[in-house]
């Protein structure tokens, strides 16, 4: 084979697999570094709410330990060097009470 041929189809199988994102086709290496990043994000995010590390693995089973663990440390360090107060999060949630209420409206509806 020439090496103008041979050439030819080493471009052609070059440019055709950098197109795969255009096609559809999965990268692992982008599916793993997106991975990565949302852990590092988590470990963050569990630092800033003030919870501990072992919490955070236990609240994201599927995140990877040492990524959660890297954005935790950062996030560690950065709050430490400028003295910044943990945020506890607060959601909405439903009061036991509340709930309690209307079951028993509802059966006093009900006889």
């Amino acid at each position: 084979m020439s090496l103008s041929k041979f050439s030819g189809i080493f471009l052609l199988m070059l440019t055709s697999l950098t197109a795969c994102d255009r096609l559809g086709l999965p990268d692992p290496a982008k599916d793993a570094a997106a991975r990565e990043s949302d852990a590092r994000a988590t470990g963050s995010a569990c630092r800033h709410a003030g919870r501990a590390i072992e919490d955070c693995y236990a609240l994201n089973p599927d995140a990877a330990r040492a990524a959660v663990y890297a954005g935790w440390k950062e996030m560690n360090d950065y709050m430490r060097e400028n003295k910044i107060d943990v945020v506890k999060p607060e959601l909405a949630k439903p009061d036991a009470s509340a709930s309690a209420e209307e079951g028993s409206a509802s059966a006093k509806a009900t006889k």
